[in-house]
């Protein structure tokens, strides 16, 4: 069950969702275990962004009962760092590698675009556009015209396949997927979480993560996910990567079957690390 993804060919139809798998410290608590065995057909790094960020405070992590609401807040060493310290380690994964990016506006992103270009380890880039613990991301991928306008400029500063990451938190994504495909992307992805609100139980009316808001992800998400898979792919032709609350290989059927080319594990993998490959192997069965 290979799957093409932008000429990148893939074992199969499951990758991680950015930002939920940290193959650098797993590597560093199973050793060769996690390469031998690993979960995904691809991996994607977590969020990139050009200068290094500290991230939101703490708390960062509210359970829900179907579910976590995160305010990670981006943490990352920056663009130079990732090439620098995290790069060689990732590019001896045993797939090929997608470099998630983000930006606050088109002078960034195409400055990252520019130092992941000759990167022959990246096998393609995924812009998010989409994170709700970003201001200036929601802003850009809420809005179709605003999408296309960064694209316009960005997009001839990479070779890569680029990868979209669309919001949830738009009244149109179909149509924000449209202005994407219009503007020179490869593929899309969907969904990232939505926007949420952990109260907390100590201090009526208060916030309980760090960042104030964050960002809902598990099953709660799963219905809304195939909702909007289903209506991108009815949109544009572009290969979809489709996410949100898959747990098991019926759930990744059945964004397969509402139109995605490939799915991938997030939230799921916290509670269980291995379960990408399970998904995998039940699909292929």
């Amino acid at each position: 069950m290979t799957v093409d993804l932008c000429g990148i060919e893939l074992a199969h139809p499951v990758i991680n969702g950015s930002g939920t798998f940290d193959v650098i410290a797993a590597r560093r608590v199973f050793g060769a275990a996690v390469d031998e065995n690993f979960p995904f057909a691809a991996f994607v790094s977590k969020t990139i962004t050009l200068e290094p960020r500290l991230g939101n405070p703490p708390p960062r992590l509210f359970e829900t009962p179907a579910g976590l609401i995160n305010s990670i807040g981006l943490p990352n060493r920056g663009v130079a760092g990732y090439l620098e310290h995290d790069l060689p380690g990732l590019a001896t994964l045993p797939v090929p590698l997608i470099t998630n990016v983000m930006g606050s506006n088109a002078d960034e992103v195409g400055q990252l675009f520019e130092a992941l270009e000759p990167r022959g380890e990246i096998a393609a880039i995924e812009l998010n556009v989409s994170c709700p613990n970003v201001k200036t991301g929601l802003d850009i991928g809420a809005d179709p015209a605003e999408l296309s306008k960064l694209l316009a400029v960005v997009r001839g500063k990479t070779s890569k396949p680029l990868i979209v990451k669309l919001t949830p938190n738009t009244a149109n994504v179909a149509l924000v997927a449209s202005a994407a495909e219009a503007s020179g992307a490869d593929a899309v992805s969907l969904i990232n979480t939505l926007r949420a609100f952990a109260a907390d139980p100590r201090r009526p009316g208060k916030a309980w993560l760090g960042g104030g808001t964050g960002g809902q992800s598990g099953p709660a998400i799963r219905s809304v996910a195939l909702a909007q898979t289903s209506a991108v792919a009815a949109a544009i032709e572009l290969p979809i990567i489709a996410m949100g609350g898959i747990a098991t290989a019926a759930h990744g059927r059945q964004f397969l079957d509402a139109g995605a080319l490939i799915v991938a594990v997030g939230t799921e993998s916290f509670r269980d690390p291995i379960a990408g490959a399970k998904v995998a192997a039940g699909l292929l069965s």
